[in-house]
């Protein structure tokens, strides 16, 4: 398996006129496709998540599909900039993207799931070979090119979106989520906070409680973070995760050395639910586990059903 990327053969960098892929891939002067050659999965075997790397840079907003994912994993990149990692696996929306590179941290990070298909556009030549030795499926454009297409509503690199029903026949359903994750009743020991705010070093995220919603909803660097289809973004639990975030081996091509954000370990975190904060320990003991959080007794905090966003950020 190669995960090389081959943009140059897929680039259709055009004059933007729209914000992004719709939420169907309709209207997007799309190439035409073949089928899907993914065979199907014996109902016996749920199969793997899938793991898709979305822009998350002004030029790349709205994202579409970003609504749909079960869990959705904020991390920090070269430049202090911020970019997402949505999990699927109770279902799979028509598109999702724009679709941008993997990066080191991700490999630790999903660990946690077994065999996971890992959707992204390409990755930095030497953390190729780590990605081939990895427990994962690498979907990327050069091995699947029926599986992605390029919007003519935006330019390059930020036009790149994905079919998932292209990479998984279908979803593998909630059990495929080994994330440690517990959900059910609002722990004790809360208190009210209607809007809370998470600062990377040339990004920010915050998060206001929506008691018509349901949910917090997002705004990425002040402003609503709503799909390709107008939909407003509002996960039902938020976590803000510290963790250790260092300098990888890895960079780019002027030298900045790659944000490396290490899930592996113990640390501090707030759970956001139903309008109240909690100030919870985390603990993952090795990179094949899921993530527990604690409250200051020991007992497990449960996270409210529906969609989980978390936001991983320095200590």
């Amino acid at each position: 398996m190669t995960a090389a990327l081959l943009l140059s053969a897929l680039a259709a960098g055009c004059t933007a006129r729209q914000g992004g892929a719709s939420e169907d891939g309709r209207g997007t002067g799309e190439r035409a496709k073949s089928p899907s050659s993914t065979p199907a999965r014996s109902p016996e075997h749920a199969g793997p998540v899938l793991a898709v790397k979305i822009d998350n840079v002004v030029p790349a907003r709205p994202q579409t599909g970003l609504d749909a994912a079960d869990i959705v994993y904020a991390e920090q990149v070269e430049g202090g900039l911020s970019r997402l990692l949505a999990v699927y696996a109770t279902k799979l929306p028509p598109v999702v993207g724009p679709v941008r590179s993997a990066r080191e941290s991700d490999l630790e990070l999903l660990r946690q799931f077994d065999r996971p298909t890992l959707a992204f556009s390409g990755a930095q030549h030497k953390l190729l070979p780590l990605i081939d030795k990895a427990p994962l499926s690498a979907g990327t454009p050069d091995e699947n090119p029926d599986a992605y297409f390029r919007s003519t509503g935006r330019a390059a690199p930020h036009n790149l979106y994905l079919r998932p029903d292209r990479l998984l026949a279908s979803a593998p359903g909630a059990d495929a989520l080994t994330t440690g994750f517990r959900y059910g009743p609002a722990p004790a020991g809360g208190r009210p906070e209607a809007s809370h705010m998470v600062r990377y070093p040339a990004a920010r995220f915050t998060f206001t409680w929506s008691a018509r919603l349901h949910g917090w909803q997002v705004a990425l660097d002040g402003r609503p973070a709503v799909t390709a289809g107008g939909k407003q973004v509002a996960p039902a639990t938020v976590v803000v995760q510290h963790v250790e975030v260092r300098g990888s081996r890895l960079h780019d091509s002027l030298g900045n050395h790659t944000p490396y954000t290490e899930t592996v370990g113990s640390g501090k975190a707030e759970v956001l639910r139903d309008g109240q904060v909690h100030d919870v320990a985390w603990k993952r003991a090795r990179a094949e586990d899921g993530t527990e959080f604690t409250a200051a007794d020991g007992t497990p905090v449960n996270f409210a059903r529906g969609q989980v966003w978390v936001v991983l950020t320095g200590r």
